[in-house]
């Protein structure tokens, strides 16, 4: 399996929103570190998810950057991506692991430790957990864990764990102490003014 990065850059596709450009300015300085999910709207072609997967991965090669798909395993696999997520809505973990094969990145969302527990026994490679903190960039979230949900995640299972939902840089050191591996991040990127600014501070939050 690919080396798992820390920082995890969830693409922003909502109108007006740039995720190439906004990959661009962060790949430079989280290189290896970044881990890009392609998520997409739910109302957006297989056609436009692979032809942002695409290019996302291309993007994302020279830097040695993981790029996974979300939600849609078989554009996943028709752009070679290093792997996928999956959530409660989308296929069984096990399932999703046999799509993708034994060796790629299979990311599951979890956000308590009996889901936690059972997406591992179904070949998790990482657990989304979340939301941490409240967030606008998703609507019908569930109320936020806090960094105690994390720890209770952390304690259940030996897979890293990848915080979501609210994320900081300020809040990177209190999500880290709960147990958490890495964090993701969609509007701290897509609505910076400068991305590669945000990208360096919550780097240099993840690795202190």
């Amino acid at each position: 399996m690919p080396s798992l990065g820390r920082l995890h850059l969830i693409t922003d596709t909502r109108p007006g929103r740039e995720p190439l450009a906004v990959l661009r300015a962060a790949l430079p300085v989280a290189r290896a570190e970044l881990v890009v999910q392609v998520r997409m709207e739910d109302d957006a072609t297989d056609r436009e998810a692979y032809e942002l997967a695409r290019r996302m991965v291309a993007l994302c090669r020279p830097y040695e950057a993981t790029c996974l798909v979300n939600d849609r395993l078989h554009v996943a696999l028709a752009v070679d991506a290093a792997g996928g997520h999956v959530g409660a809505d989308d296929l069984p973990v096990a399932a999703a692991r046999q799509v993708l094969g034994s060796t790629a990145v299979l990311g599951v969302t979890a956000r308590d430790p009996g889901t936690a527990v059972a997406a591992v026994a179904g070949g998790a490679s990482y657990l989304g957990v979340g939301p941490c903190h409240a967030t606008a960039t998703k609507a019908g979230l569930p109320d936020p864990i806090g960094p105690h949900g994390v720890r209770a995640v952390a304690e259940a299972v030996d897979v890293p764990l990848i915080a979501i939902g609210g994320v900081t840089a300020a809040r990177v050191p209190a999500l880290r102490a709960a147990g958490a591996y890495g964090v993701a991040v969609v509007g701290a990127l897509s609505q910076a003014a400068d991305p590669a600014r945000v990208t360096a501070e919550l780097i240099e939050a993840l690795t202190c």
